[in-house]
């Protein structure tokens, strides 16, 4: 995952997507779902915060909030992967201290997962977000063990929150 879909930046510039919030390099962005995004504030500092911790310069991160369809896509075209998924991380940084990329989250596959899980649709949308984070600071999730020295991260970012 470490190339930017090619053109999706310009896309996304002249289609004019319903919201956007941005701050610190940070960008919200939301494409074909009805989504408004809590705290974008609180979240813009936790996320800084989390890049601090892991001595990371955040130079541009954009979060593109999305509908399972959506993101389906942008897996088949950018990734040849026919499969349904709740996030998508491209890495555009060119540096290792940096972070520069992009963070596809699809919000009906997000929250079906909290569903699922028991948790509360936010507890598992930060979740999602500080995933796609963690990949780009170079954590992996390719087998059991990567799996679980995520998750673990995954927990300790949360732990951080102050909202």
């Amino acid at each position: 995952m470490n190339q930017h879909p090619p053109g999706t930046e310009n896309e996304m510039n002249a289609g004019l997507p319903e919201e956007s919030h941005e701050s610190h390099g940070i960008e919200f962005l939301v494409e074909d779902v009805d989504f408004e995004l809590a705290e974008a504030e609180a979240l813009t500092s936790w996320v800084e915060k989390i890049a601090e911790v892991h001595e990371h310069k955040i130079v541009q991160l954009t979060y593109i909030f999305c509908s399972d369809e959506y993101l389906h896509r942008v897996n088949v075209e950018y990734l040849d992967h026919d499969t349904y998924t709740d996030v998508i991380t491209f890495d555009n940084a060119d540096d290792a201290d940096i972070i520069e990329g992009d963070i596809f989250i699809s919000v009906d596959r997000v929250r079906e997962n909290a569903q699922q899980l028991g948790v509360t649709f936010h507890d598992e949308l930060h979740r999602v977000m500080i995933h796609g984070v963690l990949h780009l600071l170079g954590y992996a999730d390719k087998d059991l063990l990567s799996q679980t020295a995520m998750r673990k991260k995954e927990d300790y970012c949360l732990s951080l929150r102050a909202f």
